[in-house]
């Protein structure tokens, strides 16, 4: 037997319908029961009808005594919603300002943070670059002859400056590019040459950790479309990264290849320490070190990367990171191959520009 459900009213809407014609007096509680227990004995018959109209059949009430009080109960639970919803969209708005204020005042920060790093960067290249230079007139003996030592002691000072200058320089870099004032200067170059001069620069840092690295750059490889001085300068990131998370005995390799027609396909190979799985993405983020301790084994800032991604993604490329934890890191990123235009000659023959 098929179950007869109650017929769609608006009593459907209304709970508790009972409680409320208590307390206005329509009803008395032993009112109440009889209908709610004459409503039960409908259902298990399979006559599934609401209390309004269990009140009903039982006389307790009249259809427009219980049309009034369901009518006052939507009008109740209507002005209750639209109350509810305004304290909601009070709620809303009050957190989107909140948010707002913070994101303003997240940027405010933001822009601080470039303009220090910038105006320190600057401060620190003027007393440096005179450091640099007395430095240098040390060693080379125009300020007099040094003992063995003095040198020595010249010489650690010089590298130390050295490095301060590449730090000094990354965050000049860093803050120009956070600016938005990264610019492309790029030229026709044959990057066989520059990346030679690179691996001889960085071979002799990874010979004194007793890392071999090699050059292997296909042959017949066409011109690229770069900036050469930024592409070097990520470049050497990239590999003083692979060098330096590179134990002694193992090797980093820079490599230079043609793939489909129009791109040369750059890539430095190490077979380091490697990056944990999940962690990939923190090594792009400025100021930041996979391992965060105060003694920790590698030192940096942490901005090298994420300059290399902006400066070869304004290339309009985009780097390729993979590892394997243990096992080494592979770095590589596609540039735009420059051809010669040829031209048919009027003899038949075809004329290379």
């Amino acid at each position: 037997m098929a179950k007869v459900l109650p017929r769609l009213s608006p009593e459907v809407l209304i709970p508790r319908l009972g409680d409320y014609l208590l307390q206005r007096g329509v009803i008395t509680r032993e009112n109440l029961h009889k209908a709610l227990a004459y409503q039960e004995s409908q259902v298990k018959s399979g006559n599934h009808i609401l209390l309004g109209q269990a009140l009903i059949e039982l006389g307790v009430l009249d259809r427009a005594v219980l049309d009034q009080a369901v009518t006052e109960q939507i009008i109740q639970l209507r002005t209750a919603l639209q109350a509810s919803n305004r304290t909601l969209e009070g709620r809303v708005r009050d957190r989107t300002e909140e948010l707002q204020d913070a994101m303003d005042r997240l940027s405010e920060l933001g822009k601080v943070k470039e303009n220090f790093v910038a105006t320190i960067s600057h401060e620190l290249r003027t007393p440096l670059t005179h450091i640099v230079g007395y430095l240098d007139l040390l060693a080379s003996g125009e300020l007099g002859p040094l003992s063995e030592k003095q040198f020595e002691a010249v010489q650690v000072s010089q590298r130390s400056s050295s490095k301060l200058q590449g730090l000094i320089e990354d965050l000049i870099m860093f803050s120009t590019a956070s600016r938005g004032e990264l610019k492309l200067v790029q030229e026709e170059a044959d990057i066989v040459p520059l990346l030679d001069s690179l691996s001889q620069t960085a071979r002799l840092k990874a010979e004194s950790r007793g890392v071999l690295l090699e050059f292997l750059p296909a042959a017949g490889l066409p011109h690229v479309q770069i900036d050469p001085k930024k592409l070097v300068w990520a470049l050497g990131h990239i590999v003083d990264n692979a060098i330096k998370f590179t134990p002694a005995g193992g090797n980093v390799r820079i490599s230079a290849k043609e793939e489909a027609s129009q791109l040369v396909m750059i890539a430095v190979s190490d077979t380091g320490i490697g990056i944990p799985a999940g962690r990939l993405a923190e090594i792009f983020e400025p100021f930041h070190q996979l391992d965060g301790s105060s003694n920790r084994r590698y030192n940096g800032i942490g901005l090298g990367l994420s300059m290399v991604r902006q400066i070869v993604e304004a290339h309009g490329s985009m780097l390729d990171v993979r590892s394997e934890e243990g096992k080494g890191t592979l770095v590589k990123f596609p540039v735009m191959a420059v051809r010669p235009l040829v031209e048919p000659k009027r003899d038949g023959h075809q004329n290379t520009k």
